[in-house]
């Protein structure tokens, strides 16, 4: 259940705000707190039937690890991001834009915000020598996630972990277990130019980033693992491009070659993944949010895909 501090908001009017971009610091606005009573905290439709008989219905599994913009009650005094903050350092939107489950054999959510516990890092990947692990210090611009003095003690870290983190990780296995998932999608947004101060920051990023772990070409690198065959990123790659054909709008692992959940679950199973980012440029800064839009294009890519791939029996 979710109880917020004050009357609730519609979340979706929150994540369409437009971003100013050069801003280090969002405006302020109240937190949405989530308090869980016995649930986990996830959206979660399995696997089912056989998805070569289904005509809508493809055999994929849709994650989305980094939608959720809400602070778990547990950590709410402590965090010093206010809602606007917590939103423009998650993947707002992308609850919606990849809510695919109408037409994907099984798809997660939560709707924990990354920077209280981030689903798509190892557990192991902790503060004081990860700052941007599984649970963060700061920002990615160097703001402090939490007051002076109230970061987490490692008793608290592991019943965060143990609530929110791997219950979703193990629900995933659950899925990917169910027989009817032949591919996986790992679905995120990423800012229009790397935020930061360091090296490559400001660098404007492309308009659709697909991630294998593998090379700009989608191959295999030598001496790392790739998450799925390079004809068959290349395939998505190629519907993707139908809608951004421009040069340079569709990249293949440049700026990300795919995460924790991509890597971590082909290696658990065998089932290949693909981590897909889009540029938040393409939404936020539309009067109508642009999600249902961008949703029924992401549905028109994974269908074309499916078609192609099965066309040529890649999978």
């Amino acid at each position: 259940m979710i109880k917020d501090k004050e009357d609730q908001a519609d979340i979706s009017s929150q994540e369409n705000r437009p971003h100013r971009w050069e801003k280090r610091e969002p405006p302020h606005r109240k937190r949405r707190t989530i308090q869980v009573e016995n649930t986990i905290p996830s959206r979660v439709r399995p696997g089912y039937g056989d998805p070569h008989t289904m005509s809508h219905m493809y055999p994929f599994l849709v994650s989305v690890p980094h939608g959720g913009v809400d602070v778990p009650e547990e950590v709410s005094d402590a965090v010093a991001l206010d809602q606007d903050a917590i939103s423009y350092f998650s993947d707002p939107g992308t609850r919606d834009i990849f809510g695919l489950s109408d037409c994907a054999c099984a798809y997660i959510d939560t709707p924990i915000s990354r920077m209280i516990v981030d689903l798509n890092r190892p557990p192991y990947h902790l503060p004081p020598k990860r700052w941007d692990g599984v649970v963060k210090t700061r920002t990615s611009t160097g703001v402090p996630v939490y007051k002076d003095g109230q970061f987490p003690e490692i008793t608290l870290i592991h019943r965060l972990l143990l609530r929110y983190y791997f219950p979703y990780h193990a629900m995933l296995d659950r899925l990917l277990d169910g027989g009817s998932i032949v591919m996986a999608f790992d679905c995120h947004s990423m800012l229009p130019s790397a935020p930061g101060e360091g090296h490559g920051s400001g660098r404007e990023r492309p308009l659709v980033c697909l991630g294998n772990n593998g090379d700009s070409l989608g191959n295999q690198r030598k001496g790392a693992l790739a998450t799925c065959p390079g004809e068959v990123i290349r395939v998505l790659s190629d519907e993707f491009k139908v809608l951004y054909p421009d040069k340079g709008n569709v990249a293949l692992n440049t700026p990300f070659r795919g995460g924790f959940i991509s890597n971590a679950h082909y290696w658990h199973k065998g089932i290949p993944w693909i981590q897909i980012e889009l540029n938040r440029s393409l939404y936020e800064n539309r009067r109508d949010g642009g999600h249902a839009e961008l949703q029924d294009n992401v549905r028109k890519v994974l269908s074309g895909f499916w078609k192609k791939v099965q066309e040529k029996e890649l999978l």
